[in-house]
């Protein structure tokens, strides 16, 4: 009998979520995203059209390492868009969200409010 709750449970909460590339786990969560300083680069260029690393950097209050790592593997799920270039002779790399970026937010805001919302209807 508490293999058929435990399920139902899963269900409840799962109902209506998709897996996506990333995602892993009985409830789906999307991975890629679901790391706190991956979801803080995505969310800060979801009202930003464009970042630079120096202001994602000052803004999330990160390593130059840790912003290069998560950003990285943003870029290589295609959630983000990296352009590096030339001011003069000063580089300046560029973040901005894509549109599988911004869907990906949205699935993932989606599925965090229909946990929430199962999680307060218990």
């Amino acid at each position: 009998m508490a293999a058929k709750s435990s399920a139902v449970k899963k269900t409840e909460v799962s109902a209506g979520m998709t897996a996506v590339g990333g995602a892993s786990g009985a409830i789906g969560l999307d991975r890629v995203i679901h790391e706190r300083l991956r979801l803080a680069i995505v969310s800060a260029l979801s009202v930003n059209t464009v970042l630079t690393f120096a202001e994602l950097k000052k803004l999330l209050e990160t390593t130059d390492g840790n912003l290069s790592v998560h950003s990285r593997k943003l870029e290589e799920a295609g959630y983000i868009a990296v352009e590096k270039k030339f001011e003069g002779r000063v580089p300046r790399t560029e973040y901005r969200l894509t549109a599988s970026g911004k869907a990906a937010l949205e699935r993932y805001l989606t599925h965090m409010e229909a946990l929430i919302q199962a999680a307060r209807n218990r």
